[in-house]
């Protein structure tokens, strides 16, 4: 459980700035200050109010100011809570110290990762799939790198989206100039199209009436629905891939927490190898989101249209673009990868899901439809008939209780919550308990 004066501290270092960027273009519009001749980014100017979840710590600030002695429950940004298993804290701290002398001091490392790191990632999740450690771009976070990856294929290519999906795929393809103009009719950009995910089809596009896009993003197990996508799904999407000339940006951030036979790769498919591009990350693997660091696969046989490899320009874009990821953090990510701390972090990961059990059953309890929550530390629920950001409302004021509205993940995501089970047993079995006498 959160206590109001924590919760004061990390939001006031997390988000302090976008208020000064707030009162400083006010001051500009009260002709204060003087402006440059510099004309603001056209691309920029199309993004839709704010990002989703920078908004949503906003709202929890000026909640925590109106109820100062609330004791604030965050069941929304899907940020670790455990703390990192000592084996693995160790070797970052024996790797810190060891830079205060002589012999083991280093500096620059390259751009594409440790040796011994890319080695560890091809042979603990792509034995099976023959995918070399060369294949293998170690970084500072998936989101990163689909941000690269936008740089990488530039302007001029066409996107689909899974809808609803994490809001960086549409977001940096509004910031990179490939989205058009945002209609307010229907929530959408002009240029994405916008692959409907629902609940009965599966959580999977119609691919029979999907238009061809150069770029396809895809999360599986899916932010925010939770759902793992199965083996024929997936290859029903690499072969509409292979027959259109798309390339695939598969997202594969949360593949630590598929309990079935749901496929963890793209590339256990089949011809994935020519059509896709794998996006990972140690965040909610080994509770890395401050720590910074995941890893980017792009296969040989991958190439555009003219037949140069894909890898090579990425190459190019992350030695450009890129000074490597921090040699502490990536000394963090071999021993994740060690036999004890693989094991460490699979029981923290077994944690969150006895998390998300507890909630799915509690909104079960309550008669609301809930999926997710079993391959993934994400619940989607259903609410018929009402606005997310209304039920975000009434939840954070009558709980005191931080959810996500889904409509922050598209316009499909309206009427639905992503509920987040990261977080410690006492503050999980207390927000049931909350939300039980929320909905008696």
């Amino acid at each position: 459980m959160y206590s109001s004066s924590a919760g004061n501290s990390m939001l006031r270092r997390n988000f302090l700035r976008p208020r000064i960027i707030q009162a400083s273009y006010k001051t500009q519009k009260e002709g204060i200050a003087c402006n440059t001749k510099v004309p603001r980014n056209v691309n920029m100017e199309k993004l839709q109010s704010a990002y989703l979840f920078p908004e949503i710590s906003m709202r929890e600030v000026q909640h925590i100011e109106k109820y100062p002695d609330a004791k604030l429950i965050s069941l929304g940004i899907g940020d670790t809570t455990e703390p990192i298993p000592d084996i693995i804290a160790s070797s970052m701290a024996n790797y810190a110290r060891s830079l205060s002398t002589a012999e083991g001091y280093s500096g620059y490392g390259a751009e594409q990762g440790n040796k011994a790191l890319r080695k560890a990632i091809a042979e603990t999740f792509y034995r099976d799939v023959r995918v070399k450690e060369t294949e293998v771009f170690v970084s500072d976070g998936s989101q990163c790198d689909i941000t690269r990856l936008q740089l990488l294929f530039g302007s001029n290519v066409s996107i689909a989206v899974q809808d609803p999906s994490f809001p960086a795929y549409v977001d940096s393809s509004v910031i990179i100039g490939q989205a058009g103009d945002f209609e307010d009719k229907t929530g959408m950009y002009g240029k994405i199209q916008y692959m409907k995910c629902l609940p009965k089809t599966n959580f999977f596009p119609d691919l029979a009436t999907a238009s061809r896009s150069d770029i396809i993003f895809f999360c599986s197990p899916n932010n925010p629905t939770g759902h793992a996508a199965t083996r024929q799904q997936l290859e029903q999407l690499v072969k509409f891939a292979k027959e259109n000339g798309s390339i695939i940006i598969f997202d594969s951030a949360y593949a630590a927490y598929i309990s079935d036979d749901s496929p963890r790769s793209i590339f256990e498919i089949p011809g994935a190898r020519e059509v896709a591009i794998e996006v990972s990350s140690f965040s909610k693997f080994a509770g890395f989101t401050g720590i910074r660091l995941g890893w980017t696969v792009v296969p040989e046989e991958l190439s555009f249209s003219n037949g140069f490899p894909v890898i090579n320009d990425f190459n190019r874009i992350v030695c450009t673009c890129f000074n490597g990821a921090s040699n502490i953090a990536q000394a963090g990510g071999l021993a994740c990868l060690s036999p004890e701390g693989f094991a460490s972090v699979h029981s923290i990961i077994k944690c969150y899901k006895e998390n998300a059990k507890i909630l799915r059953d509690t909104f079960s309890s309550l008669g609301l439809k809930v999926y997710g929550g079993e391959n993934a530390p994400y619940l989607w629920v259903h609410f018929p008939g009402s606005k997310s950001w209304d039920i975000f409302t009434e939840i954070l004021e009558k709980t005191h209780i931080i959810t996500v509205p889904g409509s922050g993940f598209g316009p499909e995501g309206e009427e639905f919550m992503r509920i987040s089970a990261f977080g410690h047993k006492e503050s999980i079995i207390e927000a049931a308990r909350r939300l039980g006498n929320l909905y008696p």
